[in-house]
């Protein structure tokens, strides 16, 4: 007998010494018609739908769930045995079809379903307000792709409520329960607690679910415990809505401060960064006490998928890999390594019991020049040295590689378009490029939910390799993805009370908690005179804001409007709010960033150019005169084979929201001597040269709610905030620094002789200088 059955034999037979003594006391209770939770006092809780067709079991008085209905305990079914025992039996059981659809992450789905558009569904053939069915039934879709496709991995977006979302689950996992092998499906989400910057904060306000800083307003604090607790309330909170797996963090390094996804990282700096990072995993992956199954796993768990590897923040001249424009990840600092760091040193080095993320996604790029083996040029996903030999060989790593969504389809006809990002692939069909991911040791297609090009990508193995060969590769993948839904107790209990559900998500005490690292996350970057904070009731003028026409990723273009700043019901509880610089004793000017597009134009293109134009992170004009004369990569071999120069020396940049700078320049022309406050919303580094001098206060946030700036102004609360990027001087230097390096621009220094370099920021009494600024301090840096 083999070592490892030996020690199954061995636990089960302690295990039923142990269980023998007392006795296991069971009781059932009802969710609804169907849905029974049944307790027992000697082993987990379990749940099932009496729709689905299984039975309970009895081991000696211990109670299992009869997933396969085949009368007897098999291992996979048995939550004595670890869950790598239950992984393997269960994938040498099924079929190569049944993993096949675990590789499968689906597309985006909105409960209910849209009548139209993306993410449309219907219910009965019909639109759902036609079906006469509730908002929580499965669309056809839906039950198309469980079934037919056995996807069980779903991607969660809008919900009508949590109280929808709890009850679409229900469904689902009964769905899924009754079908084969009773596979549960893993449902998740994106980061989804953003706050709504107009909503008041009260107990409870919002209501959908807490509402916390985005991933780099979570940077600005510098404090990782309060990350780790934001972990720790959110994937308490997923779990209430049916989630168990996180697409996130998102831990690449914003090392080139135009990338437009800067704002979802821990900012650029390798070691905050690595920090948060880690905190963040420990956070949504740990369970404690009573909810602890296995290894600090258990049903406050919630899976970690780290993104996205090995860092996409390189994109060269800033621009974004979702488009054929942005394909090229560059390094012409050579700080590949520098980019590793928040997954090695940190999701993947966890200081909980769960010990390493359990999933990684690539990102689109294609991280040039960087594959030292194969001297391959393709997307992350796509590349054995990346995945392979780096990833896994190298550092160890075990987990799930799901691929970013969209990766093996095929891209449009022109740059801008946005459809499949195959990049380095693009000639190769959809089957081939699925049969690439997998010979690079990836495990999962996000953003697919037909299981046929799987299907064809296995054969193509089979051809390849071998049954057998093909047969155990596919089981690999297979162990790989049901330990993740073995981990979180879904094979138990996959199902909610719908109530419990309404209790628990955006609760009073997750509200505060989050409102308050709102607070925790606000810098002020410049007070002349100690003019912050204001006195209550102060008169303030509040001028309207610019919101200006933008194009979406589908091409559809919005119309521009003048807009309340913020929500006025809101500020006029702190302050008299006028309607004239002249009534007023201070102006308070809340802008954008400034808004300076993807990179790319397709006009430039139509008129003989070459379609690239420059990112500018001022709002006034941009002329790039100091760009590279050489792009450092170029090429496509579908929509663009004779674009080999991607430069854009010498074009000029406009902003969509340059009309913020003339509001902030007007507003101090009209408050004549007067006190002027500027409230950034940022999600990049940005120019301040342009207005600094010329007002008198700055915070800067990266979203938040509107009160959480009251209470900052009015000082019912001290900013505390660090930045976790650099504010640079000027465009020449971003021009120049390099997008693989941190810390490489010149910053700003405003009229005080601050420097907005990275972890400044001002508290009452001035520049702030805490444990916080030495622990994150660079070599070199005087703070």
């Amino acid at each position: 007998m083999k070592k490892n059955q030996i020690s199954t034999v061995l636990l089960l037979f302690a295990a039923s010494m142990f269980f023998s003594c007392e006795k296991n006391e069971v009781t059932e209770t009802a969710i609804d018609e169907q849905i029974v939770i049944l307790k027992q006092s000697k082993g987990p809780t379990l749940g099932y739908s009496k729709a689905s067709g299984i039975s309970i079991l009895d081991e000696g008085g211990l109670k299992f769930k009869d997933l396969n209905k085949n009368g007897s305990l098999d291992p996979y079914e048995d939550w004595r045995l670890s869950v790598d025992e239950r992984a393997k039996d269960l994938a040498s059981k099924v079929s190569v079809e049944h993993i096949a659809g675990l590789m499968l992450y689906s597309s985006h789905q909105s409960i209910p379903a849209n009548p139209g558009g993306f993410g449309a569904g219907t219910y009965g053939g019909k639109p759902l307000a036609e079906s006469g069915l509730p908002s929580h039934s499965l669309s056809d879709q839906q039950k198309k792709f469980l079934e037919t496709d056995n996807l069980r991995h779903v991607l969660i977006t809008r919900v009508e409520s949590p109280e929808v979302a709890a009850k679409w689950n229900n469904e689902a996992q009964a769905f899924v329960e009754g079908i084969g092998f009773g596979i549960p499906a893993n449902n998740s989400s994106d980061p989804r607690h953003g706050a709504v910057a107009s909503a008041e904060y009260n107990a409870g306000a919002g209501g959908t679910i807490s509402m916390w800083p985005e991933s780099l307003g979570l940077a600005a604090t510098f404090d990782p415990a309060l990350v780790q607790r934001f972990g720790e309330v959110a994937s308490i909170e997923y779990r209430a809505l049916g989630l168990t797996t996180a697409l996130s963090p998102q831990i690449d390094l914003g090392t080139d401060p135009r990338w437009n996804r800067v704002r979802g990282t821990f900012g650029e700096d390798p070691k905050l960064s690595t920090e948060m990072a880690r905190a963040y995993v420990d956070g949504f992956q740990t369970s404690g006490g009573e909810n602890e199954i296995q290894s600090g796993w258990g049903f406050h768990s919630v899976n970690a998928m780290v993104k996205h590897w090995p860092g996409g923040g390189t994109g060269e001249g800033g621009r974004d890999a979702h488009f054929a424009y942005g394909k090229f990840g560059v390094y012409p600092g050579g700080l590949f390594d520098y980019h590793l760091m928040p997954f090695t040193e940190g999701a993947f080095k966890l200081s909980g019991k769960t010990k390493s993320a359990s999933a990684v996604m690539p990102y689109y790029t294609i991280s040039y020049g960087q594959d030292l083996v194969n001297n391959e040029n393709v997307a992350n996903a796509y590349s054995k040295y990346l995945i392979t030999d780096l990833l896994r060989e190298k550092y160890g790593y075990d987990g799930v590689v799901c691929t970013d969504w969209g990766v093996t389809g095929d891209e449009g006809p022109t740059p801008e378009v946005f459809r499949g990002k195959p990049w380095g692939m693009e000639t190769k069909t959809i089957a081939e490029r699925h049969y690439q991911v997998l010979m690079a040791g990836g495990d999962q297609f996000g953003g697919n939910n037909d299981i046929k090009p799987v299907l064809e990508a296995y054969q193509m193995g089979v051809k390849e390799h071998g049954e057998e060969w093909m047969r155990k590769r596919f089981e690999q993948s297979g162990v790989r993805l049901l330990r993740n839904i073995f981990q979180t107790g879904l094979f138990e209990n996959p199902y909610l009370d719908p109530v419990k559900t309404k209790e628990t998500v955006g609760n009073p005490a997750f509200m505060e908690e989050g409102y308050q690292a709102q607070l925790k996350s606000i810098v002020m970057l410049k007070n002349k005179a100690q003019v912050l904070p204001l006195k209550e009731k102060t008169k303030v003028y509040l001028p309207k804001k610019f919101i200006p026409s933008t194009t979406n990723w589908w091409g559809v273009k919005s119309e521009e409007k003048w807009v309340d700043p913020i929500n006025l019901g809101i500020a006029s509880k702190y302050f008299e709010v006028v309607d004239s610089p002249e009534a007023a004793e201070v102006g308070i000017v809340f802008v954008s960033a400034p808004m300076p597009g993807t990179g790319y134009e397709p006009s430039d293109r139509e008129s003989g150019g070459n379609g690239y134009v420059p990112i500018s992170l001022q709002y006034g004009p941009y002329l790039a005169k100091d760009a590279r004369e050489q792009s450092i990569a170029a090429g496509d071999p579908v929509i663009a084979p004779t674009v080999t120069n991607r430069s854009y020396k010498g074009k000029t940049a406009i902003t969509a929201n340059q009309k913020e700078l003339e509001i902030i320049l007007e507003t101090r022309k009209a408050m004549a001597g007067k006190p002027v406050i500027v409230v950034v919303t940022a999600g990049n580094s940005m120019v301040f040269n342009e207005f600094e001098k010329s007002v008198d206060g700055i915070l800067l946030h990266f979203g938040v709610q509107d009160q959480a700036v009251m209470d900052i102004l009015t000082g019912k609360a001290e900013p505390s905030a660090l930045l976790p990027v650099q504010m640079p001087a000027d465009m020449f230097t971003v021009e120049v620094q390099m997008e693989d390096v941190p810390h490489d621009m010149v910053c700003h220094v405003d009229e005080a002789g601050n420097t907005y370099d990275f972890g400044f920021g001002l508290n009452w009494k001035g520049v702030i200088n805490d444990s916080r600024t030495e622990k994150f301090k660079r070599p070199g840096q005087t703070k």
